[in-house]
């Protein structure tokens, strides 16, 4: 019981940050689009984001030291500063974006129009931050989030042509009425998706709140293995039930409703109800990581007394920081602007902030003085560059990319 307990921190992540609003609007376009012919990016993503993802809950747990106290003692004060900036402006859009998208399926569930529903949801995130032990919340959104699963059961109630999916899957090729650009652009939005900066720093956050010691770098490996890959055949999962029901039609995603349309034609209502349920706890999920993640990474750099677990007299200005935080993504949201143009960019972005995040993870991963005995071993360093060079090159092409294809227009 222990152990299953024990892997709710990796499904938390997963659920939270492998199938945020940014995962499901963005595995649902490209199955719309391109089919299956993407899928081989969620493999390459979920292998990356288990590789850094672990490293990170490792340095954690031996050093006790958090992400963000790395970057400026690596980095230096200038360089670590200017990390800091570009990963707190990318930061502050998910949050407005995992906002809105508890919005948009409340949205869904009710019919009230979303922007009703944002200070709600708000409000929501925020209380839970200030009120729920860190224990509950992470047994309690995994739980629930996993209700996506009801993506998966669509796909087979959908009884899909198997021979067409695998060869969609395994013979990828950009469609005729797409062009390689878009089809790029897509892979890094995907790849972006993945591994989102945000995700790494809750989980190596979560370790030091949660006093982690090397005794915990089993566990942690364990947590990492079983949530992160479940989280990516969800993903697959939501591409799926697009490429199946709206790629034949050449129906393009474009907004949440649509995301689950070939659920509700799969399963009706009843089936409808779970994954909305699910999109509620895993956009709840990723709205409590990412805007604890703005606390953890202004407080780990100025050296601020941070946690959750603290109460907010003895943590108080960490606290500040998450309450304008929330504040601040409902006054994105409130200027009219469309979540899911919102989470889109996010999306991009988070891929241009990978390296600033990983690298840094990467070198004290491989210092004896921080690590002893539990430096990176030849395999596991070996895997982390070879995604180093892949994370710098989707950062270099991202912008790019979104210039030349209109942000995959």
């Amino acid at each position: 019981m222990k152990k299953i307990v024990g892997v709710m921190l990796g499904l938390l992540s997963a659920i939270g940050g492998f199938v945020d609003i940014g995962d499901l609007v963005v595995n649902a376009q490209v199955g719309s689009r391109f089919g299956l012919s993407l899928a081989w990016v969620l493999l390459v993503g979920v292998i990356g984001v288990c590789v850094f993802t672990q490293m990170s809950g490792r340095v954690s747990a031996v050093s006790r030291r958090a992400t963000f106290e790395i970057i400026r003692e690596r980095l230096g004060p200038r360089a670590g500063l200017a990390n800091l900036a570009a990963s707190f402006l990318i930061n502050l859009l998910t949050v407005a974006a995992e906002i809105g998208g508890i919005a948009l399926a409340l949205q869904l569930a009710s019919s009230v129009s979303y922007l009703l529903w944002v200070p709600v949801a708000a409000l929501a995130v925020w209380l839970i931050i200030w009120r729920v032990k860190f224990s509950t919340m992470e047994k309690t959104v995994p739980f629930v989030g996993l209700a996506l699963v009801g993506f998966a059961i669509a796909v087979f109630m959908l009884g899909p042509d198997w021979g067409e999916l695998f060869d969609q899957t395994f013979q990828p090729s950009v469609p005729g009425n797409e062009h390689v650009a878009t089809y790029w652009y897509f892979a890094i939005s995907i790849f972006g998706s993945a591994m989102t900066p945000y995700q790494v720093l809750f989980y190596s956050s979560s370790a030091i709140e949660e006093k982690w010691t090397p005794q915990k770098i089993a566990e942690s490996r364990r947590n990492v293995l079983i949530g992160f890959p479940v989280g990516a055949l969800i993903a697959l999962a939501i591409s799926a039930c697009a490429a199946i029901v709206l790629f034949p039609q050449g129906i393009e995603v474009s907004s949440l409703s649509q995301v689950v349309l070939p659920v509700a034609e799969a399963g009706g209502k009843l089936l409808l109800a779970v994954v909305i349920l699910g999109i509620v706890a895993a956009t709840t999920g990723a709205a409590l990581e990412s805007t604890l993640s703005t606390g953890y990474m202004l407080s780990q750099f100025f050296g601020w007394r941070w946690g959750k677990t603290r109460k907010p007299t003895h943590a108080a200005r960490f606290h500040v920081t998450i309450i304008v935080c929330v504040l601040l993504g409902i006054g994105v949201l409130c200027t009219g602007v469309d979540p899911v143009q919102v989470t889109e960019l996010s999306v991009v972005f988070s891929a241009i902030a990978l390296p600033l995040t990983y690298l840094p993870i990467l070198i004290v991963a491989n210092d004896p003085q921080y690590m002893g005995k539990h430096v990176n071993g030849p395999f596991t360093n070996a895997l982390a560059l070879i995604y180093l060079v892949i994370v710098i090159a989707a950062s270099v092409a991202a912008i790019p990319l979104m210039i030349i294809t209109g942000a995959g227009a």
